[in-house]
């Protein structure tokens, strides 16, 4: 009996364990997160438009999920899968927290956070009128940091091949550079004589010196070795600066000009909530002046995907430019 038994508890053993092994393949934790979430939902809440809005929050929760479990698909790294499994698992958590501080316990004042179901009802209800504001704020931004990107990069060429010229210039980086580009806005508004060119001359101002700064460091850091072999080659200055530097500092320019977006999009969100009268930053701004704070939020959530999407655009662009360097 005895040897029966330690005959058949092995083959037992080791179908528990790829059992195993095969639930926690198929359940992660954000699925599990996801499942914990949509319980959340569906329990009664001391509020009652939680009710009113929980479809919304239930299907935003299904999309979240569908998207993670598409991407776990199609990826073929097992990183990019990590990586968004554990994308997913924070904003399970994040829902999961803003739903039970409003809705479950009622914690927060009702006028300035809405329920989660609420705020995605209107996210939904205004894609149409953010489509339109995001083509607003998008026709400023573009005009503003590609001229800062047209000035900046050749000026910066220039001045960091010049030993003397970089030595005059380099101080008033580090004295402009740091300034606020906001505090310019007043000013930029009364001169200037349109509220569309005193935000294209404020975008303009925060992109070129992310853009200018690092593209002159990276010229007068350019390896001496790249010089010599171009010198030995008897190239003229125009091929030199154009054809080899350039290339050679598109590291440290890419760098520049994601910084200078960033700067530009903060940059022009603000200069709308002041004087504009379309764009995203009007818009939050707009709407917090009638009190209407679930389109606050909704406005607020879709230029944090708008940053995101910019964001993930210029790597795959840095990904491509850089290829040689992978």
């Amino acid at each position: 009996m005895t040897h029966f038994y330690e005959a058949e508890k092995p083959f037992v053993t080791q179908e528990n364990r790829s059992i195993g092994v095969f639930a926690r393949k198929q359940l992660s934790v954000a699925n599990i997160l996801f499942i914990l979430s949509l319980i959340l939902a569906l329990w009664p809440g001391k509020r009652a438009e939680g009710l009113e809005y929980r479809g919304y929050l239930i299907g935003l929760l299904v999309f979240i999920e569908a998207a993670y479990l598409l991407n776990r698909m199609l990826r073929k790294d097992e990183t990019g899968r990590k990586s968004a499994g554990d994308i997913a698992s924070i904003v399970f958590v994040c829902v999961m927290f803003c739903e039970i501080i409003t809705t479950q316990l009622d914690l927060l004042q009702h006028l300035l956070f809405p329920v989660p179901g609420k705020v995605v009802a209107v996210f939904i209800q205004e894609l149409p009128e953010f489509a339109r504001c995001l083509l607003s704020s998008l026709q400023l931004l573009g005009a503003g940091y590609t001229l800062a990107l047209v000035t900046a990069i050749p000026l910066a060429l220039i001045i960091g091949w010049r030993k003397r010229l970089f030595a005059a210039v380099n101080p008033m980086t580090k004295v402009l550079g740091p300034i606020p580009p906001i505090v310019y806005i007043p000013y930029a508004i009364v001169i200037l004589p349109t509220f569309k060119c005193a935000s294209i001359f404020i975008i303009f101002v925060g992109a070129f010196w992310p853009i200018f700064i690092n593209t002159l460091n990276g010229t007068f850091n350019v390896e001496k070795q790249l010089i010599d072999s171009a010198r030995v080659l008897n190239v003229n200055e125009r091929t030199m600066l154009f054809e080899i530097i350039l290339p050679g500092i598109l590291p440290s320019i890419i760098s520049g000009a994601t910084l200078g977006l960033v700067f530009s999009f903060i940059l022009l969100t603000a200069a709308e909530m002041i004087g504009a009268s379309s764009g995203l930053g009007w818009y939050v701004k707009y709407f917090s002046d009638f009190a209407d704070y679930p389109r606050v939020l909704a406005g607020i959530i879709f230029i944090g995907i708008v940053v995101t999407g910019i964001t993930c655009f210029f790597e795959l662009i840095e990904k491509r430019l850089l290829s040689w360097k992978n």
